[in-house]
């Protein structure tokens, strides 16, 4: 307690009422899809039953949805990845849930491993791939829904030397 304060709070806080917030049904705030998603997490018995993997591409599972958002589940095989993307308008939370991922982008490469979070604006530019050896399962929450993602060159891609040896613009 600050002794310079003449305020004093007695009894129990909580009691009063009228100074709690309601519950809220659905996430609205960058902090609560964040916490939504590690609520996700943290009950395997709500995800695991739909992980499948799909050698030949990357598997997805739209999990849940809510006034604006979505939930997706995704799963990675060793050697998949997304590709150079953005998520048009909708903003993000990446939680690995099992294995490990690589996040690429512009400044850099950085591993995910399990329990990381990543929460992007929309507009961000990154690639995630499965750099590991064993399978990879990630939830991604986009708000609003996810309706677009453009995929972009990389910058290694536009440097590169075409057979005639004229760089692309």
């Amino acid at each position: 307690m600050n002794s310079d304060s003449d305020l004093q709070i007695a009894g129990d806080i909580l009691e009063v009422q009228h100074l709690l917030q309601p519950a809220r049904e659905h996430p609205s705030t960058v902090a609560e899809f964040a916490g939504l998603a590690r609520s996700i997490a943290a009950d395997r018995a709500l995800w695991a039953p739909h992980v499948e993997y799909d050698a030949t591409t990357r598997w997805y599972h739209r999990l849940r949805t809510g006034p604006g958002y979505e939930v997706w589940l995704l799963s990675w095989v060793p050697g998949q990845g997304s590709g150079l993307h953005d998520h048009g308008r909708s903003s993000g939370v990446l939680t690995v849930l099992e294995g490990e991922l690589t996040e690429r982008t512009e400044r850099g490469a950085r591993t995910l491993t399990e329990g990381a979070q990543r929460v992007f604006a929309p507009g961000y530019i990154h690639e995630v791939v499965n750099d590991s050896l064993e399978p990879a399962v990630s939830l991604h929450v986009y708000y609003p829904g996810l309706t677009e993602m453009p995929m972009h060159e990389s910058r290694q891609a536009q440097c590169a030397p075409t057979a005639l040896g004229v760089v692309p613009a």
